[in-house]
């Protein structure tokens, strides 16, 4: 015919990337994983006030082992009174010097560690104001200002549950405004870690009541499987109501158990359950149930002959 016939249209191929972008589109989402929140969220408290505090050293804290005369009770009072005036201009660092010297004068002296505690407090040197306010209830539990300036110092630490019960002891020990007020301030913050605290330990106690009974019932099912077990090795432990080898016959074999007259006579005889719950006559019954020419062993023994007589009598067989 002549005709000149076009070659075939070749189908247009899609780029391997339209393809992976295709079945990415149809691919499902994975689902999100759900969050996992800590048992202990954290706390939130405000942190109004607390610093920072730097390393410092250890201040001098006087030798107790000093023989602490009159002379030397006055010096420090001398001492004393130069701190408290250095204080009142305004002299910080002075007033820590002048404490210091009478410590060392006079280092049994509760007051003047708790006096030089306030200064450390005022310079917001809280771990130094701590050392000294311990040194002064080791010295004289009883005073009140250690425990003020020691609830202070953790104030400014933000150890709100230290703070109120050092503050509260002082109150209780020599009431004033000041350690009132700072106690109000802290004792809200004191209680709520405390309330969180007491929520996360009964969480931790159900927890551990839980895993408790837990374990206690896998043991109870333990011990029951492993009686079982233990019932099922005895001999005459498995079958029919007691007797090895399943309904219809004796171990080894003994024939014409099934369908017998006087069975269910048998199995409703106390004296016969008695003994089938006897292991000694049971595991003679296993032993002659295997070989019957085994039945001389015991003719001596009077509770498994008295068995076998009982079995012969029910059967209509002669023993």
């Amino acid at each position: 015919m002549g005709a000149a016939i076009p070659p075939a249209a070749e189908h247009p191929k899609f780029p391997e990337s339209s393809k992976k972008a295709n079945t990415e589109e149809k691919a499902p989402a994975p689902s999100p994983e759900p969050s996992s929140e800590s048992e202990e969220s954290e706390l939130e408290i405000d942190k109004e006030g607390v610093i920072e505090p730097d390393i410092d050293e250890p201040q001098e804290m006087g030798d107790e082992s000093l023989e602490v005369s009159e002379e030397l009770m006055d010096q420090a009072n001398e001492k004393k009174m130069e701190a408290i005036n250095a204080l009142s201009e305004g002299n910080l660092e002075k007033a820590i010097g002048h404490f210091t010297e009478a410590i060392k004068l006079n280092p049994r002296l509760a007051v003047l560690y708790a006096k030089r505690a306030s200064v450390y407090v005022k310079m917001q040197k809280p771990n130094a104001a701590i050392r000294d306010c311990d040194k002064a209830i080791s010295i004289n539990p009883d005073s009140a200002q250690p425990y003020k300036w020691r609830g202070k110092a953790h104030r400014l630490l933000g150890h709100w549950e230290e703070a109120a019960r050092d503050l509260a002891t002082a109150c209780k020990l020599d009431y004033d405004d000041d350690t009132s007020s700072t106690l109000k301030e802290v004792q809200p913050r004191a209680q709520k870690i405390i309330e969180h605290r007491r929520k996360y330990e009964r969480k931790r106690e159900e927890k551990a009541m839980r895993e408790r009974i837990e374990r206690a019932k896998k043991a109870k099912e333990e011990h029951e499987k492993a009686r079982k077990e233990e019932e099922a090795r005895r001999p005459g432990a498995a079958g029919f109501s007691g007797f090895p080898g399943g309904a219809g016959g004796f171990p080894g074999g003994m024939p014409g158990m099934a369908g017998m007259p006087g069975l269910n006579d048998l199995l409703g005889d106390p004296e016969v359950l008695a003994a089938m719950q006897d292991p000694e006559i049971m595991a003679a019954f296993q032993d002659v149930a295997q070989n019957p020419a085994n039945i001389s062993k015991y003719q001596n023994n009077p509770k498994v002959m008295n068995f076998v007589g009982k079995l012969s009598t029910k059967f209509g067989a002669k023993p």
